[in-house]
């Protein structure tokens, strides 16, 4: 399941692990995992180098199970921490760097490796796991995007998340290593006029199609 944020991957994807049985990884929240991790040790985002230079230290640890899912760095919780603005305003900057992907994208393939398991992210379907049984790309209009972020997060607006929305796209669109791009074989949903429940189903239905 890939798509840019606010698109719903994360609700549609628990909702599609929970139904089917399976698990569920958010390879999103091991970005932002190693992003808090960078900025709690002070190194400079803005040096590439330094980043790569420090991206094999931490223990990343994803939790899948989809009614629970945990996130943990060298065992200390940090679900909550890295959806604070901070790591949220960062995440694309680590996220770029290669050796944090290299480090990363073989840490994901390792939990894939088992199976039975529906996983989130930006590049699942093109570089994590392109042999996926079912490949889809979610995504939304930018007012919509938009609207469910700033919902989840307390004093935010519609016009500030759009704004910063927008510039994640551009960083995640455009960056040398993983682009974020649609798979080849992946279907195409867009969420926009449709309900949480409506968006599971139509997955759903790809998956008894596909499988």
């Amino acid at each position: 399941m890939d798509g840019p944020s606010g698109s719903g991957k994360s609700s549609v994807s628990r909702g599609v692990a929970r139904a089917l049985g399976l698990r569920y990884l958010d390879t999103g929240a091991m970005y932002r995992a190693m992003t808090w991790w960078m900025l709690r040790q002070g190194v400079d985002l803005a040096d590439p180098d330094a980043i790569a230079a420090r991206c094999a230290e931490p223990a990343v640890v994803p939790g899948t199970d989809p009614d629970g899912p945990t996130i943990r760095v060298d065992d200390v919780d940090v679900a909550g921490p890295i959806r604070e603005s901070e790591v949220t305003g960062a995440v694309s900057v680590v996220a770029a760097v290669p050796e944090v992907r290299t480090r990363l994208v073989a840490l994901q393939r390792e939990i894939i490796g088992e199976g039975d398991i529906v996983v989130e992210g930006r590049d699942i379907g093109t570089v994590v796991w392109p042999d996926a049984a079912v490949k889809v790309y979610l995504t939304a209009s930018a007012e919509a995007r938009a609207r469910r972020r700033s919902a989840e997060l307390t004093g935010s607006t519609v016009e500030a998340q759009q704004a910063a929305m927008a510039r994640r796209d551009t960083l995640d669109s455009t960056r040398k290593t993983d682009p974020l791009s649609m798979a080849a074989g992946a279907v195409e949903l867009d969420t926009t006029p449709l309900t949480l429940e409506e968006v599971i189903g139509e997955v759903l239905r790809l998956v008894k199609e596909r499988t």
